[in-house]
């Protein structure tokens, strides 16, 4: 007599294949991220500072300065030009910081971890600068908000396109931080980008006009000399096609600069 297993009682076991394993969705791992990265930077009190804090006081120490309430400059004011001016660097400082911050984060491997989640690379990218592009938004709102209750005086169409560009132009500053981020090692690069940033400011006319001497002709080639133009234009500015140019032919280059950098990056992590 053979002695067998009967399993004809027995309930069918499903097969363990990973289309039967639960899965998480893209987009709700997208904005459960985002989410985190918003909540880290608002308990960072240096992103704090230099996004929200930084650019308001800059203009109240450098906007309300002699008589320039009273010195008008296109459709606006003086006081009103510098608004603009530090509501840009404002965002421009938020979005660098934000896209470098990727540095830090490779060095403590977070970039690794995050590979075990449902969460793409590209898709890291992205809430990186949107996270940035969030407290860019509040750093430009309340610099004009500061501005418009001190002084600063421009039409109304003129504020919110001011604000708009400020804020869209920001971008390209995302792209550069990015890039700077995979380039530069973790302990130094906000030391780094923080002067230089604070260079290509004045170099590109951001903080002072340019004037027509031979200044103006080098400044061109800044990446902060079209967006200077650029957020300015509302108030009454000449925007040329140099400018134009600049801003396009910048955004590609840190674009570029830093898609080369993470396929490097994500190849070997």
């Amino acid at each position: 007599m053979s002695a067998t297993t009967s399993t004809a009682g027995a309930a069918p076991v499903a097969p363990t294949t990973p289309a039967a394993r639960p899965r998480i969705r893209t987009s709700a791992a997208v904005r459960t991220y985002l989410a985190l990265e918003l909540r880290r930077a608002l308990r960072n009190r240096r992103t704090l500072i230099f996004s929200t804090v930084m650019p308001p006081v800059l203009f109240l120490i450098f906007g309300l300065q002699g008589d320039y309430a009273n010195q008008s400059t296109g459709n606006g004011n003086v006081t009103g030009w510098i608004a603009v001016s530090m509501a840009l660097y404002g965002a421009m400082v938020t979005a660098t910081g934000g896209g470098a911050s990727v540095s830090v984060e490779r060095a403590q491997g977070w970039t690794r971890q995050l590979r075990l989640t449902p969460l793409r690379p590209a898709a890291y990218v992205a809430v990186k600068v949107a996270g940035s592009m969030v407290l860019g938004a509040v750093s430009v709102a309340l610099t004009l908000v500061v501005a418009a209750c001190t002084g600063a005086q421009m039409s109304a169409g003129a504020w919110a396109l001011c604000a708009l560009l400020a804020w869209v132009g920001s971008l390209v500053f995302a792209a550069f931080g990015l890039f700077m981020g995979y380039l530069l090692p973790a302990e130094n690069v906000m030391q780094i980008l923080g002067p230089l940033l604070a260079l290509l400011s004045f170099a590109g006319g951001l903080f002072v006009p340019l004037g027509d001497g031979w200044w103006a002709t080098v400044a061109q080639f800044f990446p902060t000399y079209g967006l200077a133009e650029l957020v300015h234009a509302p108030l009454g500015g000449d925007l040329g096609p140099a400018a134009v140019v600049n801003v396009v032919a910048w955004a590609a280059i840190f674009a570029a600069g830093a898609a080369w950098r993470f396929r490097k990056d994500t190849a070997r992590v």
